[in-house]
């Protein structure tokens, strides 16, 4: 499939790949054998972590010259995103940080790029299915910020969960967790609506039955599908409905610290969700919320006559099962200490949130992720 739609476009092909994106567990060709095979002139680039402004320019400046017809991205989300970014940076061979949101000063990106195609190996971030590519330079004054135009939005998915059967336990966790936190948090949203809701939900309920078994036998097709649905739906999600305050610390956690997207989501899961929860019980006008979470609990009973909020703590329960059976790391590990919790919140946002946080509930949030 590859082949030909990268053909599609033209004979001249530009492959973004993680270290071991294109696994050799699986029966497929490499796909550098595959697109050569088709006589197409193939340049490739490694991405080796989320990348940075850096990154996207080095690959903009060594490629300008080679002209190719589509830009192929074959990894987790850190590599669409960067193939995301090169696509569109391509055509206008310029620095990439001016155009970041939050951080540039230039004007919106015109939204012209090199086709793009986007094949996950993860089930997390649903990068496949939005039309931001996520930047990040990490440091003391560090941010992660979207390149963002509707334009960006792949020209092509190819979602494959064969793809996802070599990954190893930790990564089948934090991306599904990441996945996890998109479709609750975009279902949860003040700006959802009846189609996001019905899409989330239908993400989250194959969650509900698919990551764990996914994470304890990898070679399970069956549950590896169910998360590479999630995880796509995720993206859709998102783009149209927004996420919360999970992806809002992730944002800034993100810039100051080396720690991957999807272990800062899934090591925040829990407490944010705590927090939150407890805020709306307190909170009798946000009703709605809770009825949501109470929605998502029931997939998880097998009884049909408990209250909602039997339901909203068995939620609480499942995350932190989850949390601990996937051995997922706290904040703590990836070097954040109680002298940074202040910083971070100070940095992150609560928009989209069912009910606002405030910075001493922000700061408990962390100290319990810790």
């Amino acid at each position: 499939m590859l082949p030909s739609a990268a053909k599609s476009f033209g004979s001249k092909i530009l492959l973004i790949t993680g270290t071991r994106s294109f696994p050799s567990s699986t029966d497929s060709l490499d796909p550098l054998e595959q697109l050569n095979a088709r006589k197409m002139s193939v340049e490739d680039f490694t991405i080796e972590k989320e990348p940075s402004p850096g990154v996207i320019d080095h690959a903009v400046k060594t490629f300008f010259a080679f002209e190719p017809n589509v830009v192929v991205a074959i990894g987790g989300g850190s590599v669409l995103d960067a193939g995301k970014a090169i696509s569109a940076m391509l055509p206008l061979n310029e620095a990439v940080k001016p155009y970041l949101e939050g951080v540039g000063k230039k004007p919106v990106h015109p939204g012209v790029k090199i086709p793009f195609i986007a094949v996950p190996t993860t089930a997390g971030t649903g990068s496949e299915a939005t039309k931001n590519a996520v930047l990040s330079e990490v440091g003391r004054r560090g941010y992660k910020k979207s390149l963002r135009h509707n334009n960006f939005v792949p020209d092509i998915a190819i979602v494959d969960p064969v793809l996802t059967i070599s990954c190893p336990p930790s990564i089948t966790a934090s991306s599904g967790m990441d996945a996890f936190t998109q479709l609750l948090e975009s279902y949860l949203s003040t700006k959802a609506n009846p189609v996001t809701d019905a899409l989330a939900y239908e993400g989250l309920k194959r969650v509900s039955f698919s990551l764990m078994q996914a994470y304890h036998n990898g070679t399970d097709l069956e549950a590896r599908t169910n998360m590479a649905l999630a995880s796509y739906i995720s993206g859709i999600t998102l783009a149209n409905a927004g996420l919360g305050l999970v992806h809002g610390f992730a944002s800034a956690i993100g810039g100051y610290f080396e720690i991957s997207h999807g272990v800062i989501c899934s090591s925040l899961i829990l407490a944010s969700n705590k927090v939150m929860i407890r805020k709306l019980r307190s909170e009798k006008s946000a009703s709605n919320a809770l009825i949501k979470y109470a929605l998502v609990g029931k997939m998880f009973s097998r009884s049909e006559d408990k209250s909602d909020e039997y339901y909203v703590d068995l939620l609480l329960s499942v995350m932190e099962t989850w949390t601990k059976e996937m051995n997922i790391p706290t904040l703590s590990e990836g070097g954040i200490t109680k002298k940074d919790l202040e910083k971070i919140s100070v940095a992150s946002d609560n928009k989209n949130n069912p009910v606002a946080l405030s910075k001493d509930e922000m700061i408990e949030v962390l100290e319990l992720a810790s």
